[in-house]
């Protein structure tokens, strides 16, 4: 089929299979901001992400970031001067890979770009001289070695891009009109008309045509872009139409102004702040292990979710028809902090027992349900009915309008768990196991056929 730039044919693409069924992915924020990596940490939304550090950190005296960037690194120190401390020198591609694998994640996002604009492929773009990986910092190729990396593992890969620039980009989310200060702009920006033209598309079709990556996540044209101005439809259409990736590439939501909920293959949210993404649409939940995206110093262990926390996360999202787009952030060697490996691999070692009720499942009419104190969580296949239950109690209970089943088996394990069906609802007896016996530690799964 040939798409038409005009959202009446674009919005009639039916988004490839395998996003809707992988369920789980690694989101990886990485770049120039990893080096500093710091933000104080506050409550409000948003207020704790360190790969903000340009525009939110270290020149705001409000919270901290100036005195705490003038105290650390001088207040002649340019944002750009970090670029060369950004060496990825212990970055190994094929560790992040098998690690991903490992947690069971089925496709990895890495930040190509962020809002910074530097970038973590050798660009051949004019405007991006000395602020690329080839030009500074690493040396080396960051988006093509892990591309290749987790494409052996049989995963898919994806890119995030940013598609605005805080040096180029005016905004209404300031008083001055931009995220940085004037001189700033003024000494590295270009105009908006020639970032869109000279930059934005350019470099989008660069990684399209370099990596052909099977997503690609949109983020900050959501701010400030006008839809025209940001050239998206002609350039899905390409994307549809020619591209390479075109049978497989699924892109979000976050082009330009009034696109979230309405336009793109899936409907994007962070941190649980998007309403829009409850429906059937095909959507995905971002989150970082703690408050950040980026590494962040400031966090300590008490910052960072619990194995058990992200897994119940993980099932709520899923019996409710999402993915969740996992993050971790590198340090600025490309060594992963062991918190959060442990974190993955925890995720890994629950979907290894629990995987076949997670994975190519869609949502259910009720997706939860409250039983004695303890959500009930449910997906199904064609075939099977699974149901997550939180506390380990003598039964679980829930409405049931179809024949009565004739199997309930505990995941991870060959127990045939005792069952009846009774007033429209069916009762299944939960056994007392030993800690040898039981097969996880923490949100159990039940197939019922």
């Amino acid at each position: 089929m040939k798409y038409s730039p005009s959202w009446q044919s674009l919005d009639s693409r039916t988004i490839p299979a395998w996003f809707r069924n992988a369920k789980f992915g690694i989101f990886i924020h990485w770049g120039v901001y990893s080096v500093p990596a710091w933000r104080k940490l506050e409550e409000e939304s948003y207020a704790s992400y360190a790969e903000w550090y340009y525009a939110r950190v270290m020149y705001n005296e409000a919270n901290g970031g100036k005195e705490f960037h003038d105290k650390n690194y001088g207040s002649e120190f340019e944002y750009r001067d970090f670029a060369p401390q950004f060496k990825a020198e212990l970055f190994d591609p094929h560790f992040y890979a098998d690690l991903f694998e490992k947690a069971g994640a089925k496709y990895v996002v890495l930040t190509s770009k962020h809002h910074d604009g530097y970038c973590l492929w050798p660009t051949k773009n004019k405007h991006k001289k000395n602020w690329n990986v080839s030009d500074v910092g690493p040396k080396r190729d960051l988006v093509g070695e892990l591309t290749n990396a987790v494409r052996e593992k049989g995963l898919k890969m994806g890119l995030y891009y940013s598609i605005i620039e805080w040096e180029s980009i005016p905004t209404h989310r300031t008083q001055s009109g931009y995220f940085l200060p004037k001189h700033i702009i003024d000494k590295y920006g270009i105009s908006p008309t020639n970032y869109v033209n000279e930059t934005l598309i350019p470099e989008l079709k660069e990684i399209v045509n370099n990596y052909h990556p099977s997503l690609i996540f949109s983020d900050g044209g959501e701010w400030d872009l006008e839809e025209e101005f940001s050239q998206t439809k002609p350039f899905l259409t390409w994307l549809y139409n020619d591209s390479p990736v075109k049978d497989e590439i699924v892109v979000n939501d976050r082009f330009f102004k009034g696109m979230p909920g309405q336009h793109g293959d899936y409907y994007s949210s962070e941190y649980n702040d998007a309403q829009h993404v409850q429906n059937e649409n095909p959507w995905e939940e971002s989150r970082g292990i703690g408050d950040s995206y980026g590494f962040n110093r400031a966090e300590n262990w008490n910052n960072y979710n619990t194995a058990k926390e992200l897994i119940l996360e993980l099932v709520d999202i899923v019996s409710r028809g999402g993915n969740l787009l996992l993050n971790i952030g590198p340090n600025a060697d490309g060594t992963i902090p062991v918190v959060m490996q442990e974190r993955l691999i925890e995720i890994g070692r629950w979907l290894q027992i629990n995987g076949e009720g997670i994975y190519d499942t869609h949502r259910t009419e009720t997706p939860s349900l409250l039983f004695e104190n303890q959500q009930l969580y449910f997906t199904e296949k064609s075939d099977a009915l699974y149901v997550f239950f939180t506390k380990w109690n003598s039964e679980i209970r829930f409405p049931w309008k179809k024949n009565k089943p004739t199997n309930a088996i505990l995941l991870g394990t060959d127990f045939h768990l005792d069952f009846e069906l009774k007033d429209n609802e069916l009762i299944i007896n939960i056994p007392r196991l030993t800690i040898d016996e039981i097969p996880c530690l923490h949100l159990w799964g039940v197939m019922i056929r």
